[in-house]
């Protein structure tokens, strides 16, 4: 296919797949002439890659090319660069040493108490610190025993989408598939919490909401 009907399948526009051709984001194409090449399926997958680590991981396209270097890199085993891939998309921001060492502490703690096979540096433990300070912040949580009712449900969630990553595919693709699925399955997570959580409210504060009984102790005694 020409860059114009790329274009029109990928989603992106000319001028963005030109610039994702000049910045080495995406692979050249078969070059047929001068100033003309031609695509293919592989491209397609790899436009679209690159839009959701954008539009939905909310990545820079510096973090972006991090993450499609660890897709690309055959030398790399495939869980490591899924790791990789992974601590990229932890945001990296200031953390004040005061409130954050021991938050990460109890994140540890967290790890060792649920059996999470983690690297020692995984920056995902630094994502959950960040949650932990945040709410402590707010009077809302003493430690992570609060996320602990999370795990069950979260390591049932994980397995079952790796097991959609065919054995047979290529590395690249298994490594697209399974980088497209943390961020997609994030934002659906989130989505169906927000929805439980209006749900919640509505029941709790709506208009149909009944308030807590209050009575004396002895007219709510048994």
């Amino acid at each position: 296919m020409k860059v114009a009907e790329l274009s029109a399948t990928s989603g992106a526009t000319v001028a963005t797949l030109k610039y994702y051709l000049r910045e080495g984001l995406l692979h050249p194409g078969h070059a047929t002439a001068v100033n003309q090449a031609e695509y293919d399926d592989t491209h397609v997958r790899r436009v679209r890659l690159i839009r959701a680590l954008q539009e939905l991981g909310k990545l820079g396209l510096a973090d972006v090319a991090l993450v499609l270097a660890a897709v690309d890199d055959e030398s790399i085993e495939l869980h490591a660069a899924f790791g990789l891939a992974q601590d990229v998309m932890v945001p990296n921001r200031h953390r004040d040493p005061d409130t954050f060492t021991a938050a990460l502490a109890d994140v540890d703690r967290f790890v060792l108490r649920h059996d999470f096979h983690l690297r020692p540096d995984a920056a995902v433990r630094l994502m959950m610190a960040d949650a932990i300070v945040a709410l402590q912040t707010f009077g809302g949580l003493k430690d992570s025993s609060a996320f602990d009712r999370m795990v069950e449900s979260a390591k049932t969630q994980a397995a079952a989408e790796l097991a959609t990553v065919p054995d047979s595919a290529p590395r690249s693709q298994q490594m697209e598939l399974s980088v497209v699925g943390t961020v997609v399955t994030e934002i659906a997570a989130a989505a169906v919490r927000r929805m439980a959580l209006e749900d919640a409210s509505w029941r709790r504060f709506g208009p149909g909401a009944r308030p807590p009984a209050v009575c004396a102790p002895a007219a709510c005694a048994p």
